[in-house]
């Protein structure tokens, strides 16, 4: 008597007698794979990846499968898209900076306010509820022409050095913090160094991701010191990181540049000395405190200006 023809338990048209070796079931050549002895099905395989602990970095991020920085590059993506919206419509510019309070005079034209009156002119910025400004501004860059908001021509050169150094401090971040981890740090510097721009300089307008690269290099010093690097490298790249802090100051917001950098430790320090037990919850809490303390400092500067 022959036995009876087994098939495939998920394609039952299908004949076969070759079985998982983990659950034994009958399967067809489109539903095995391989194992390390004979074959698994699908269900096997994908339920021994879910038990499969995923790798960690030091500080909590998960390990990418792949080694591209994929949100660096998406970054400077979007900041040299920007710029070339701004090679197209230069209104953007004085439109989406960061501006803590200005004015705009009857026929459209815009000013920075200096111990002037408002009188006969439409207040314009942050104070005005554009908070959007905080953020906005650290994805635009002095336009090619000129510095529209700065003393000093520019031009392209602008965009060119912030987009280099983030393409090399963007990199070593994203790596040891993981994607959402260096996301969230890269915009909480960004706003750092806008709201230590508008409580210092409220009437300056600025624009630049300065703010949020000097935040990537307060990172880079933290992880290198709490993985126990050679220091000496590192503290010479933070001193030429200061040291331009300072000979910028004439032509530059250094008021950004320093709030990115306070902010960017801050969150660091954060991530990097949390406790192991509910590590990610502690470092999203502290984001999350940080955020709040920036608001709040927002909303203060804000009533004291409207004053």
């Amino acid at each position: 008597m022959e036995a009876a023809a087994t098939t495939c338990y998920r394609h039952p048209s299908y004949e076969t007698y070759v079985s998982c070796t983990r659950c034994e079931r009958f399967i067809c050549p489109d539903c095995m794979r391989e194992a390390a002895v004979g074959h698994h099905c699908v269900e096997c395989v994908r339920e021994g990846q879910r038990s499969v602990r995923q790798a960690r970095t030091v500080f909590g991020g998960s390990v990418a499968r792949s080694a591209v920085p994929l949100v660096t590059y998406l970054l400077m993506g979007l900041n040299i898209l920007v710029y070339l919206g701004e090679l197209v419509f230069p209104d953007i510019v004085d439109r989406f900076a960061m501006l803590g309070a200005g004015l705009t005079a009857p026929d459209g034209s815009q000013y920075l306010y200096e111990n002037g009156s408002f009188i006969g002119f439409d207040v314009i910025g942050v104070v005005d509820g554009e908070w959007y400004r905080l953020l906005t501004g650290a994805f635009l860059h002095l336009p090619p022409g000129g510095a529209m908001l700065g003393p000093l021509p520019f031009g392209v050169l602008h965009i060119a050095f912030n987009m280099y150094a983030l393409w090399n401090l963007g990199r070593v971040v994203e790596e040891q913090l993981g994607r959402a981890r260096y996301l969230a740090l890269y915009l909480l510097s960004a706003l750092g160094g806008s709201v230590l721009v508008y409580l210092i300089a409220p009437f300056d307008g600025t624009v630049g991701a300065s703010g949020a690269i000097f935040g990537l290099g307060a990172a880079f010093y933290v992880i290198n010191r709490r993985l126990g690097r050679d220091m000496q490298a590192v503290n010479r790249f933070m001193a030429g990181f200061l040291i331009w802090m300072l000979v910028s100051a004439g032509f530059t917001s250094w008021q950004g540049h320093l709030g990115g950098l306070l902010t960017g430790g801050i969150v660091t320090v954060a991530y990097a000395y949390a406790p192991a037990k509910g590590r990610t919850v502690v470092q999203a809490a502290a984001c999350v405190v940080l955020l709040a303390v920036l608001v709040l400092l927002v909303v203060l500067k804000t009533s004291a200006l409207s004053g």
